[in-house]
């Protein structure tokens, strides 16, 4: 009976990632399907095809991308932009999410860096993520001789601290931004790459 209890929670643990996965996507797919659908019914009229909703979305993104790169438009953008750059609550938060979603833009790839931080003469280490490379514009309190400004996750994403530290306290390491912040979602707890997951380890 202890068995069969084992092999069923082992069961649920392999299947449930999966399905709420495949779940949340086919959710997301089919919002966008008809989001698409309602915004180009009236051209396409009856005309269907499933997945048609989808490709147009990802055309239109496309053309927003190239259209966005611009010299013209980027300054019709920073126009747009300033009823949001500007009033006092909506700046706060408007600021904060293009801040971060620059961060992971394939302009910002350079400038990403996955490091360990250990203190000298300290055994403890913390993941963190290089957000800054130089203090070039910072109020004076915060420029200090080469050093660099280190984001800090914490677990399952409920905020983070950035710290300003010398640039010798910090180790790259070989991993990406999204695998870090990743990994730090779920407080680390992701089973090893090279390691087989605990729920098929053979018993003693």
């Amino acid at each position: 009976m202890k068995r069969l209890y084992q092999y069923f929670f082992r069961g649920l643990i392999s299947l449930l990632p999966l399905g709420l996965t495949v779940y949340v996507l086919y959710l997301f797919i089919a919002w966008v399907e008809s989001l698409a659908m309602s915004v180009i019914r009236p051209i396409v009229g009856d005309f269907y095809l499933p997945g048609l909703g989808i490709v147009l979305g990802v055309l239109l993104t496309v053309g927003v991308g190239f259209l966005v790169s611009q010299r013209l438009v980027r300054r019709l953008m920073s126009w747009v932009e300033l009823p949001f750059i500007n009033l006092p609550v909506v700046k706060s938060i408007y600021s904060s999410l293009k801040n971060f979603a620059d961060f992971f833009g394939p302009s910002e790839k350079d400038s990403q860096q996955v490091v360990v931080l250990r203190m000298p003469g300290s055994e403890l280490s913390i993941v963190g993520l290089v957000t800054r490379q130089h203090m070039n514009g910072l109020p004076e309190g915060l420029t200090g001789e080469d050093q660099v400004a280190v984001y800090l996750p914490m677990g399952y994403m409920i905020g983070g601290y950035t710290v300003f530290v010398p640039r010798s306290w910090t180790l790259p390491i070989d991993m990406s931004v999204e695998e870090a912040m990743r990994s730090s979602l779920l407080a680390w707890m992701a089973s090893n790459k090279s390691a087989p997951p605990a729920s098929f380890r053979s018993e003693d």
